[in-house]
This record gives structure tokens, sequence and C-alpha cells, in this order.
């Protein structure tokens, strides 16, 4: 990594500006520009996201705005209405409020003395969403989005519901959230209101997880954001990105086949971050490719950005089973246009315990799946932020509460680039059931990696937004669409297909235990072949900004750990993401941010599986001392979600705000 110092232009750094909305409300920004840009106007750029420009992303901001704004660009960070240090209070994410308080800071941006009056879009994850859903409202003054690691669809391809089943992430999600909205601005920047905005935020940013759980189908709340709903609203040139390790890969190659403007696809073996800084390795040259994809749509200079493939992507090589890598062996591939007529399909056939041939001829038989509650503990977090060691770890571990299906060693190496289909026949004996199908990766030493898998739940067989109970019995034929991946097969390892019934923590379960019966002679497993070719395909090394200096005052502690309590039959995934104490040392501010999670489940009890999380938030500078503590715990029985939730904020040793909540939510067929 190299951290570039000297720039075409000198930078000028605005650390807060207000920028005025329509009602009156004001939102608090920080700007890199060229010094010169009064004289000499430039484009903006602008990131839009709740995590606090002043002390939250405060560093990684550092790695990439100013890095834009040496090469002649405003770079514009500002603070969602009710996060940081904007005034306001949050209440969800994505409401209209904050759509429509983005289209009025890229107006404002356009008619500042120092921006030509071209604006584009930058974010990872809640800004790569609102930089869709904005460009979607057709801003005038916007001309070109970078999208990284979001979707364009909000209830079937997000943190919350996962093929219609509920994730274990929309918990832990919430729970982030529920802590970042109980946070103060800096009184610093916003001066002696600080506590009244404070409370102001205490008191209405609500419960967001009893949202979430009121909303299981995809109904009109999940429909506002989502794109997918009409691509054509969005007018402008998009570059699409994400890493296979992330949760939002999928939406790539949707945004590629739906989108009918310029539009690029980049994947990489990245988890949840920007590529210049992404891990598993390798990281990439990721600000030059947007200063390319910045000049040609905002300064219209021919960088020849088009001219590369829609998309390029890091096809990975076979590796052993780890929660952790640093680096993904592998390399570039692309495609001129997706869907590629390049990618083939290869169909193997689901016969007793093995997948063969689709030339084979396969008998019917009835397989039996009853999954216990451990099938999951394994499974790795929905989203990786390589932050712990939260890859799914060697398959064999989960593989005994689950049917197996496994093809004879490799006479030849396969390429898969695209998202395997499976289609199966079973049957229940209860009205709502799930299917988790893993596909893995068996290597010689019978080791087991997971490539990808995908979830289903039963009801939503036919229909997310009128999902329909099962009939006891009675025999379905369903479709398991897997994530998107790319990924070879080296000659002499084996296909696995893996099915279960539950997936937890993952996933949360059904409220009973269900037996499936799985029908041979039907079952099918279809993988996208791509034939390997001679190309080339290169980034630049990466670069970056210098960011500011962080005073490690108490080392954090990153873990997950499996605890089975054997004398009690309880089983608990703990995740421990401590970032200990540390002072941002240009603004004199002490940080202190641990986030725990609890998921336990009791014997092999479907009513007793728990999630429980804890996060501690501090700050302190001089005599000004400020923590919040809030904890939400999620439990079920067959028929109903428990919903139980604390928050507690303290000036120093007192605790000056406390309010509880518990609530009841209706299972609707989840």
């Amino acid at each position: 990594m190299a951290v570039v110092e000297q720039f075409p232009h000198k930078i000028q750094h605005i650390e807060h500006t207000w920028i005025p909305m329509p009602d009156g409300t004001r939102l608090a920004a920080r700007i890199w520009m060229p010094e010169n840009a009064d004289a000499r106007p430039v484009p903006a750029i602008l990131e839009y996201i709740p995590y606090r420009k002043r002390d939250g992303v405060r560093l990684r901001d550092e790695t990439f705005h100013p890095y834009f704004a040496g090469h002649g660009y405003a770079c514009i960070r500002v603070d969602i209405r009710g996060s940081g240090d904007s005034e306001g209070v949050m209440t969800d994410e994505y409401l209209q409020q904050e759509l429509d308080d983005g289209v009025a800071i890229i107006d404002w941006l356009a008619q500042q003395s120092w921006c030509d009056g071209n604006v584009g879009m930058i974010g990872i994850s809640w800004g790569g969403f609102n930089g869709l859903q904005i460009a979607a409202m057709q801003p005038i003054s916007l001309k070109a989005i970078v999208s990284v690691c979001s979707t364009d669809d909000r209830y079937a391809d997000d943190v919350h519901y996962m093929g219609g089943c509920l994730l274990g992430d929309n918990l832990s999600w919430a729970s982030t959230m529920f802590a970042y909205n109980s946070l103060p601005p800096d009184p610093e920047i916003v001066g002696e209101k600080w506590r009244e905005m404070w409370f102001e935020r205490l008191q209405g940013s609500g419960l967001w997880l009893d949202t979430w759980l009121q909303h299981q189908h995809r109904d009109e709340y999940w429909k506002h954001g989502s794109i997918c709903e009409d691509f054509s609203q969005v007018t402008v040139p998009v570059m699409a990105v994400s890493g296979w390790a992330d949760g939002y890969s999928n939406a790539v190659f949707r945004l590629l086949d739906k989108l009918t403007v310029p539009r690029m696809g980049l994947i990489g073996p990245w988890s949840h971050k920007y590529p210049h800084i992404g891990v598993p390795g390798p990281a990439i040259g990721f600000l030059q490719e947007c200063l390319r994809w910045w000049d040609k749509w905002l300064k219209g200079i021919e960088t020849n950005i088009m001219d590369e493939p829609m998309l390029r992507a890091w096809m990975l090589d076979s590796m052993p089973p780890s929660t952790f890598y640093h680096q993904r062996y592998g390399r570039w591939v692309s495609e001129p246009t997706w869907p590629s007529e390049n990618i083939g399909e290869e169909t193997f056939l689901l016969a007793k315990y093995s997948l063969v041939d689709k030339a084979q001829s396969v008998s019917e038989e009835r397989l039996v799946l009853q999954s216990p509650l451990s099938t999951g503990l394994f499974a790795g977090k929905w989203c990786s932020y390589s932050a712990t060691p939260d890859l799914p770890h060697d398959q064999r571990e989960e593989d005994g509460g689950a049917l197996l299906f496994t093809s004879a060693p490799l006479e030849a190496p396969l390429e898969i680039l695209g998202a395997p289909v499976v289609e199966l026949e079973l049957s229940a004996n209860k009205p709502v059931a799930m299917l988790a199908v893993r596909l893995c990766d068996v290597h010689p030493d019978n080791k087991s990696s997971r490539v990808t898998y995908g979830l289903l739940n039963l009801t939503h067989r036919d229909s997310h937004e009128q999902p329909t109970p099962l009939e006891p019995d009675k025999r379905y034929r369903v479709r398991v669409q897997l994530n998107d991946v790319a990924q070879t097969f080296p000659v002499g390892h084996r296909i696995r297909l893996s099915i279960s019934s539950s997936y937890f923590p993952l996933a949360w379960p059904p409220g009973e235990p269900v037996q499936l019966s799985i029908y041979t002679g039907y079952g099918r497993l279809s993988l996208p072949v791509r034939s390997p070719r001679e190309e080339t395909v290169l980034f630049e090394p990466v670069q970056q900004s210098a960011s500011g200096a962080k005073q490690q005052m108490k080392e954090g502690h990153h873990n997950w750990r499996v605890i089975r309590e054997l004398d009690k039959d309880l089983s608990t995934l703990e995740v421990i993401n401590d970032n200990g104490t540390y002072r941002l040392e240009d603004i004199d501010m002490v940080v202190n941010r641990q986030a725990k999670e609890w998921y336990s489940y009791q014997c092999d009890d479907f009513q007793s599986p728990k999630g429980r999380t804890e996060w501690r938030w501090g700050f302190e500078r001089g005599d000004w001392s400020v923590e919040t503590v809030t904890r939400t715990l999620l439990h079920c029985d067959e028929s109903y979600f428990y919903l139980d939730a604390e928050l507690d904020a303290y000036e120093g040793e007192q605790r000056v705000y406390s309010q509880n909540w518990n609530l009841r939510i209706k299972r609707n067929l989840v």
C-alpha cells in the first residue's frame, strides 16, 4: 500500500460546515477540495451515511476523500439527519426524508461557488444503498454513482431476510443502529445544544428491530427504496462493486443485467470493505479506478474506462477451509457483458447421496431429513466484515445434520461464475419449514470448504409477498438460487451439495421441528460453468491518502467462540467485537467501543433459540464524558417473537436516561 502525500492539487480541508435543508434542519458536513476551487470550480463527490464523520469512520474517510480532492474534486462527507453531528432524529433506514435530504444536498452542492454543477455519489453499504435510491429520484446535478456493497432489493437480498427466512444479522444490524442512535453529537461542533440534541435522539429514535419484525413478508415497506421495482428510474452511469465474502455480491449481477445505463461491475475476494482496504486480499488500486470513472462522467475526460469489460471478477482458487483469510488465491477474469455468452450450464442429478451426470438414469428414492439446531453453528456471518473470524468453518462440522449429495472426484478442473441453482421435489410434515442449501468443495483429505449457499422459507416457494403454508406430506417442486460466486474446483476434488432444514444462528429456525422428505429422480444441481481463457485483467497497486493519528490506549479483542455446555445441553455462539479504547489525536477525542453478541439454544428445542446483544460506547474529552449501553434480547416460541431491549445513557458516573422495551410480535409463516 502506498500512502500518497503529494497530489496535483493542494487540498483545503473544512472540518465542519452546515448544509441547510428545506425545513430548516441543518446537516453536518466535512469537506476536502482543491485550494483554488473557488476560482476554478470542480465537480463534487458526496458520501452520505450515518456513521459519524467526526469520530466514527473518521480515519477511513481520510484514506480516500482527500485523495479525490487532491486530484481535482470537492469531496463532501455528510451525516444523515439525526446521526453524528447533524440535527434531527433518525427513526429508520432509507426513509423518504433521508432521500429527499440527499436530493437537497446535491442541489446545495451544485450551487456552491467551488462546484461546477456536476455531482457524483460514492458509498459502501448504507451509502451504496442511498446512492442507488437517490439516483432513481433523478436529481438533475447527479451525473454518476459508485455503489459498493449495496443492493437493489431490500427484502430478498439485504441483512433482514434471505429467501423469506429471518436472518440472524437482522438482530445484529438492529443492535448496531440501536447503539449508533443513542450517541450524542460532539459539543465542539454543535455547542451547548449537544445535550438537547442527544435527548431528542434517545427519546425519539425508537427500536428499529420492532419495525423490521413487523414486516415479515415483501410488502410496501420493503419495496420502498428497492430500485428493482423499476430499474428504468436510474438514468446515470453506475459502477457496482462488492466482494465474495460480502453479503451483497448478488446485486452486482442484477444491476449489470437489468440497468440500461452505462455500467460496470467489480467483484473481488473482499469482505464488507472498500477495495483499496479490502480483506481478504488482494486489495487493488480502487481509488485510481474511481478517478477514471469520475473523470469520464463528471469531467468529460476520456479515460477509456468504458473500454473495460462490463464485469471484472476475482476467480477464487480452491483453498482449505478457514474462518479468516489474509489472502484468497485466484486470478482476475472478465466478461464483456452480463449475462455472458461465455457461461454455460452443467447439470448434476441428485441420486441417493450422490451427484451424478445428467445422462445417467436416477430412480426415485425418499430420503428423510430432520436437522438438529446445531447445524449452522459454524456457518459464519451472513455478511463478513473480517473484523473477527467470521467466515464458515470446515463444513464437516455442519454435515452431520444434513443430507449430502457428493460427486465422484473430478477428472478435469471445473470453473463456475454466476449463481448455481438447485431444484428439488420434497414434502414436509409441518406447515412451516425452511431449507439451507450449501455447495461445497471437498478436498482429497475430506476437508470441506463452503463455496456458496442459499436459503428458502418453503412457505415462500411461490411468492415473498403472499406466502402460503405447506400442506403436510404434499409433494412440492421448489427452486433455490444460491449466491453468485466465482470458483475453481481442481482435479481430484469433489462437489458436494448439503441440504439442511435449519441453519441457526445465520437464519432463525421454524418454531417447531420439521421432517422433510427429499425425493431423488427430479432433483438437480445446475452450475454456471465458464471455460477458462487467456486474458489479462490488471489493476494498479493500492494508493490512498494519509489518515490521522490514533493512539491505542487499551487493546481490542475480536473472536468467535462456540461454547458447548454438555451438562445443560446448552450451545452458545459468542461474538466479540471489542475495539478497545483509543484517542483520535487531531480532535483530542477518547473513544471506547465494545460489542458482544450471544446466540444460544437448548438441546433440540426449536422454541429455545435466543439472540442477545450488548453495546457499550463512550466518548471523553477533558471533563466531558458520556457513555451509552444498549442491550437487546430476541427469543421466541412457536407463535411469537419476544423482543426485550434496554437503553441507558450516562454523563460521567450518573445515569441520565433509561428506557426499556418488552414487545411481542406474532410470527407470520417465519
